[in-house]
């Protein structure tokens, strides 16, 4: 049976507990050159890890160990020896100074050969102390590695120095790729740190540990296996992980998985992965891997990610909206730009958008080269208007095949649609990123952005219904390329009732947090703002807990209240 939402204290409505298999293994494509993230590949990362992590040979687990425990003893032993005679004490103070001092040049001078490899006033300092008998510098380099090796593991005072300097000097020769890359690296080993695991359920453990009894939390899969990047593990293809949401299900009523969708998709099981049949005006589901999810093992919701290479209004996703809007299904979809996305080469195709047009045949031009760049063109929100919208709606279906035509009683481009999506529950996850939340507090001159407080109760008005459609496609292609997301979302939320956003991975900024409150305070968009995390993805910021105390603090009971419980009992509710 179907968990009950309003069972529960608090929801967190968006987490993931995907594991290394479910992750195709070159997922480094397009950050790295491709020797590169073909040897450094997920498969290599999780063998490491779950060596690292599992392995009774691992370092980790050295302190497990008999041989380990007796030479913990003996250094008790010998740090007790030289506390209980200060002229000892002091002799080896001396003796770690002095070490810690050649270790810490050795390091500098190998460090500054590394980043700069030139004779600048680093190299020419450590010359001086040559040459002055302020340094000894042994013939053989290995010497000079054994000697930092030793600071680094008997001497603290040396090691925290040594380490700051290793990081802040590989932070300035780290700062030439750009953001993205370590953006991206820092997620990639973040992979490591959570999904060695051979279950979900291990990590679910980890999640629900960081929360007080009667938390719910739904459950977010990722169907990564057409984004070009190669294919996962068999154990970890979408079936399997499909099947880990469910035995957490089973175990734990507080769970509420969906079900990943991606168009590509034809099986998933060994079934059809989509199949529907018209009954009047509703679409009933055939024998297939969605209707076993959904109906029969009553997942909760269905998960999609458009920057896997993919627009939200595909054709063969049209189906499957109308059955969502017939039974309420809450739908969630990554708004925000991210390093999970297409790796493929672009297609000729995705040079312009299917439906908006600056002037009327005169397609938008997209002409974005590198990956991170065009698909953000998937992930845009204002394709949700295609959905939502019966006028561009309409455009959509009169290019689909006669099942769909006739599924939402299409008639003519001149006549509404007899069925609509007007229905449909969305959530734009991320709510458009912390970095266009910024963009919107920047512009104090645009008229657009400035919409949403000065008209709270429109936003922008993007297809208005007194002019032609061909003038709403030129205004939408226009404000395409630059209005801030976090306008885009919150006008769609206040003009279509069952459009929400959560906060995920963006409530790890407390920046966010003053726009945040005046957000919630709004009377329209603060029925509509939902809590969540993003964890574990959100792991190379802070840990869950942290986020969840910040975010608490930063808002009244009263809010907090509202986007936790509220608020997403409202849009996990369905209509089964």
């Amino acid at each position: 049976m179907r968990s009950n939402p309003e069972d529960y204290h608090r929801i967190n409505c968006h987490t993931h507990v995907f594991i290394g298999d479910n992750v195709p293994p070159y997922l480094a494509k397009t950050f790295m050159p491709w020797l590169l993230y073909a040897i450094f590949n997920t498969r290599l990362l999780l063998i490491i890890c779950r060596w690292w992590f599992l392995s009774k040979s691992s370092p980790a687990n050295w302190k497990y160990q008999k041989w380990h425990q007796w030479l913990h003893k003996l250094f008790i032993s010998y740090r007790n020896l030289f506390g209980n005679f200060p002229i000892l004490n002091m002799v080896r103070s001396l003796f770690n100074l002095l070490i810690s001092y050649h270790a810490i040049v050795y390091v500098i001078d190998g460090l500054n050969r590394f980043i700069f490899a030139t004779e600048n006033g680093i190299h020419r300092g450590i010359i001086w102390l040559i040459d002055n008998g302020f340094l000894y510098v042994p013939d053989n380099d290995y010497v000079k590695w054994w000697v930092v090796l030793f600071v680094f593991i008997f001497i603290a005072s040396g090691r925290k120095i040594i380490w700051g300097l290793i990081k802040r000097l590989g932070a300035l020769y780290f700062s030439i790729p750009d953001k993205s890359t370590f953006t991206f690296l820092r997620r990639y080993f973040n992979i490591g740190r959570y999904a060695y695991y051979h279950h979900a359920c291990d990590i679910y453990y980890k999640l629900k540990s960081q929360y007080a009894p009667n938390t719910g939390f739904v459950i977010l899969p990722m169907d990564m296996e057409f984004m070009g990047a190669g294919k996962s593990n068999p154990e970890g293809d979408l079936a399997a992980q499909m099947n880990d949401l469910n035995d957490i299900r089973l175990k734990h009523p507080e769970a509420f998985p969906f079900v990943a969708v991606d168009p590509r998709r034809e099986t998933a099981g060994g079934k059809p992965f989509l199949q529907w049949v018209a009954e009047g005006n509703k679409v009933k589901l055939k024998d297939c891997f969605i209707k076993e999810y959904l109906e029969e093992k009553e997942f909760s919701g269905i998960k999609i990610y458009p920057a896997l290479g993919y627009y939200p209004f595909d054709e063969r996703l049209l189906p499957l909206w109308k059955y969502a809007a017939d039974h309420g299904i809450p739908i969630m979809t990554h708004c925000i730009a991210g390093t999970i996305y297409y790796r493929g080469n672009k297609e000729k195709a995705w040079n312009t958008h299917p439906f908006f047009e600056t002037e009327p045949g005169k397609p938008l031009e997209l002409n974005e080269y590198k990956n991170i760049d065009f698909s953000l063109n998937f992930t845009h929100p204002l394709n949700y208007l295609c959905l939502l919208e019966e006028r561009l709606l309409r455009r959509v279906v009169a290019r689909a095949g006669d099942e769909v035509k006739g599924l939402y009683g299409f008639t003519d481009l001149d006549t509404p649609l007899r069925r609509d999506l007007s229905e449909l529950k969305i959530c734009m996850a991320h709510y458009g990123g912390d970095d266009q939340w910024q963009k919107f507090m920047d512009r104090d001159r645009d008229n657009f952005s400035n919409k949403v407080i000065s008209d709270p109760d429109m936003g922008i008005d993007f297809v208005k219904l007194n002019e032609s459609i061909d003038l709403s496609l030129s205004r939408i292609a226009s404000l395409w390329p630059w209005l801030d997301w976090y306008s885009i979302i919150s006008s769609m939320m206040i003009q279509y009732e069952n459009v929400y956003a959560d906060i995920s991975y963006i409530d790890q900024n407390p920046a966010i947090y003053p726009l945040l409150k005046s957000t919630i305070a709004h009377p329209q968009l603060g029925k509509k703002v939902l809590f969540g995390t993003d964890f574990y993805v959100v792991r190379n910021h802070k840990s869950e807990k942290e986020i969840t105390a910040n975010v608490e603090a930063a808002l009244s009971e009263e809010a907090f209240e509202a986007i936790a419980k509220t608020n997403a009992v409202r849009y996990l509710r369905t209509m089964h």
